[in-house]
């Protein structure tokens, strides 16, 4: 796959923000389903008034039920398209968009940039709180209620166990081909005033359910159900424990993604696409 964008083309930047309680997460999806993906792609069909669909690729693929603050998405579309609808387009798009999605932002790339394969990192949060009266009503979509007190401290000292290059599969639900080798660059929890403890998990990349997964373990050890050594054994055995639950959606957001220096963007999505293997690992 190249990153060369076609002749006639040019390539656009979008960052943009959902709540994604009533889509079936980003990716377009037969049946008619609601995506975030095919809400965007829908609006700038109609606002460049074009019968063409404008494919959209993005950092990272959220599932049903996870927000993102700090998405980042990119697009080609015809130069001459372009021309036409810079000036207005963001506006239109806020028009024609529903409410739970927003895009900020619309600028040409940079030469070399790549929404999925570019990005050096991705950082998300996760939202809990332990409060014996459940969550603040205004909050209720993005904050998970767990009945049980939290040890915040326990959490972290099992956390930093996790951190560094790992192959994840324990952590993952296995997708044929793909590899589940990751690099987590921090993963770390604070309460807040508010009693909510935020977790903040950063990594080169994500496997699917790699996120909740992890906050469904630290939660175990958090509740004093296991230890804090407990979640870096699961890890080494390299198996799925049937007793690390996959948390509920509503708590995660998407809150950045990062990228190299302009320079480096084509150098970073070539290295990205090569599949990885931890060292002295066998080929087979």
């Amino acid at each position: 796959m190249s990153d060369e964008v076609q002749p006639g083309r040019v390539r656009l930047r979008l960052d943009l923000s959902y709540d994604g309680t009533d889509f079936h997460g980003w990716a377009k999806q037969a049946g008619g389903k609601r995506t975030v993906q095919g809400e965007i792609e829908d609006a700038l069909r109609t606002v460049t008034r074009s019968g063409e669909t404008y494919e959209l690729t993005v950092a990272g693929r959220t599932d049903a039920g996870v927000h993102a603050r700090g998405q980042v998405a990119h697009v080609d579309l015809p130069v001459e398209v372009w021309a036409e609808h810079r000036e207005k387009l963001l506006k239109r798009l806020a028009g024609r968009l529903a409410r739970d999605v927003r895009v900020w932002r619309v600028a040409e790339a940079p030469e070399g940039f790549n929404a999925r394969f570019s990005a050096v990192w991705r950082r998300y949060a996760y939202r809990v709180t332990d409060r014996p009266g459940g969550v603040d009503p205004l909050l209720r979509g993005h904050v998970l209620w767990h009945d049980w007190p939290l040890d915040v401290a326990a959490m972290n000292e099992a956390a930093a166990a996790l951190l560094g290059e790992h192959d994840f599969a324990a952590y993952c639900k296995r997708r044929e081909g793909a590899t589940t080798i990751r690099t987590l660059q921090q993963l770390s929890l604070e309460r807040g005033a508010d009693g909510i403890v935020t977790a903040t998990v950063r990594a080169d990349a994500f496997c699917h359910n790699m996120v909740r997964s992890l906050i469904g373990a630290l939660l175990f050890v958090g509740d004093g159900h296991r230890g804090p050594e407990w979640p870096g054994e699961v890890l080494a055995a390299g198996v799925r424990d049937s007793a690390v639950h996959v948390v509920r959606p509503h708590g995660l957001t998407l809150e950045e993604v990062g990228y190299p220096a302009d320079a480096l963007l084509a150098a970073r999505s070539r290295e990205a696409r090569n599949k990885r293997s931890l060292p002295g690992a066998g080929c087979c």
